[in-house]
């Protein structure tokens, strides 16, 4: 009897590893990283000076630890509480308007061999330019394996 229940607790431990999302490279092939949280809203232009230096005028970037995500959230939830990340294990990417203003949210988000993460965002299409507010999208993503953020078609930002 007790040779089947540890042939079953290893198939169970087996089937158990082959569940657990993968964001390791293993084989230089691109992950697909897990979305842990993800909110969509609205975000005042006015106070794009609390998104992280150097990434208030970007359209993807992230956020990474508990001061700035707290400031960005104040502007960007004023009636909701701050969320709980643990920025020790991830961070926060966002997508949002620059020139337009169209909902976004984030459908991907990959992490490919070099360490590199890309954002994948969909936006509805207006021609309204954003003026006062710019529709945001923000995701908690597992920080292991990531050096870079791709912030555009030939730039990214390195993940402190």
């Amino acid at each position: 009897m007790s040779k089947m229940i540890t042939i079953l607790f290893v198939i169970g431990l087996a089937l158990l590893a082959a569940c657990t999302p993968a964001v390791s490279q293993t084989n230089g092939e691109p992950q697909n990283l897990p979305l842990i949280d993800v909110w969509t809203g609205d975000y005042p232009v006015a106070a794009l000076a609390q998104l992280p230096a150097g990434q208030e005028q970007n359209r993807i970037g992230y956020i990474g630890d508990e001061a700035t995500f707290a400031a960005v959230w104040k502007a960007y939830m004023p009636a909701e509480p701050v969320p709980t990340v643990d920025f020790v294990q991830n961070l926060v990417v966002f997508s949002r308007n620059v020139e337009y203003y169209n909902r976004t949210n984030i459908l991907k988000v990959v992490l490919d061999a070099d360490g590199v993460v890309e954002v994948l965002a969909m936006e509805t299409m207006s021609a309204m330019p954003v003026k006062e507010k710019a529709a945001m999208a923000m995701a908690v993503i597992p920080r292991a394996g990531i050096v870079r953020i791709r912030t555009g078609e030939t730039t990214s930002v390195k993940v402190d």
